[in-house]
């Protein structure tokens, strides 16, 4: 077999075919991976919109090892994986088969479903990127070893639950997470209290009941970072510049926000395949830990909806993304589940 069936994701309107490819072969420091499940992101629908370019969009991979470039060490064909692709790179996660650079691929043990290792690579990267490069909190290499009251704004989703997880790992604590109906999702995975912004007049306030005397809360990670959340989490940090706030969403300018008075900045996932070796080197070390915590049961993935028709679903489920309808869950993929294969 020389091809595959991969889908290639339209902007405006938004749309998803399903498209005959060639079967991909990777560079010296790739790999060309069988994809048993590709997860699902926000931006997925928003690259091919803003770049208005159609591309396969999907980044979010888990499956097993086909073939690897002269230049890796690590993998051999037959290791089960999941990864993290180039964003709007050819060869997405939409497919029977991607290619994804070596260090931004890491071993799943037996342990952990393809469903859910989908879950992990985008995501959990951006929140490692919030929690200790945006914001400079302690990390689980070099734990806190004093009460660091810490917010999430968007906890029950996937970004959100996994910079609950990895602040719980480093001794980071008491954690505030807003939420709505994925409360229970922010619990779960380690939040200390949850505010139901829900029919909320005053997040804020909410927020701050929950410290205790002397308790500052100074860092908090707004993994929404519109319709106004990122100015109920700044009202609700201790005034002034000696509190961080990380955001997402690096297509927007946040002009809004008073640098004068915030101290702000924007967790950039795809920078991890850019030319910066640092930011490469944070990945392909902050991976092979993600293995070795599924190892030692320390790390789980977020919680998943397997969408009907494999790749044929893709359209409907980025659809759903786009209209606000997925709320405490990731969409995924079983390439298995499309018609035909």
């Amino acid at each position: 077999m020389t091809t595959m069936k991969e889908v290639i994701v339209y902007g405006e309107p938004l749309r998803a075919e399903l498209v005959d490819s060639p079967i991909p072969i990777p560079a010296d420091d790739e790999v060309l991976i069988k994809v048993e499940v590709s997860g699902s992101n926000p931006k997925d629908w928003k690259y091919p919109l803003y770049s208005k370019r159609p591309h396969n969009s999907g980044d979010d991979i888990a499956g097993t090892i086909v073939s690897v470039g002269k230049s890796v060490l690590e993998f051999k064909p037959g290791d089960r994986v999941a990864a993290f692709h180039k964003m709007g790179a050819a060869h997405g996660s939409f497919a029977e088969y991607a290619i994804a650079y070596a260090y931004t691929t890491f071993h799943i043990p037996a342990s952990v479903t393809f469903e859910e290792a989908s879950t992990v690579p985008l995501a959990s990267l951006t929140a490692a990127y919030g929690l200790w490069e945006v914001l400079g909190l302690p990390s689980p290499w070099c734990p806190a070893t004093e009460e660091i009251p810490f917010l999430v704004y968007g906890a029950s989703t996937s970004v959100g639950t996994f910079a609950i997880k990895l602040a719980k790992l480093a001794g980071i604590g008491p954690i505030i997470g807003v939420a709505g109906s994925g409360a229970q999702v922010a619990l779960e995975a380690g939040a200390d209290f949850v505010v139901d912004y829900r029919n909320n007049n005053d997040i804020p306030g909410s927020i701050r009941a929950f410290l205790k005397s002397g308790q500052n809360l100074l860092y908090a990670w707004d993994t929404i970072s519109e319709h106004g959340s990122y100015q109920n989490a700044i009202q609700a940090l201790e005034p002034g510049l000696k509190s961080k706030l990380c955001l997402i969403l690096p297509e927007r300018k946040f002009e809004d926000i008073d640098k004068t008075k915030t101290n702000y900045g924007i967790a950039r996932v795809a920078n991890a395949h850019d030319g910066n070796g640092a930011r490469r080197d944070y990945a392909y070390v902050f991976y092979r830990q993600l293995t070795k915590w599924f190892q030692e049961r320390k790390f789980t993935g977020h919680r998943f909806d397997i969408v009907e028709g494999g790749l044929t679903g893709v359209e409907g489920a980025l659809a759903d993304l786009m209209a606000g309808r997925v709320s405490a869950t990731k969409k995924v993929f079983r390439i298995k589940d499309t018609p035909g294969l």
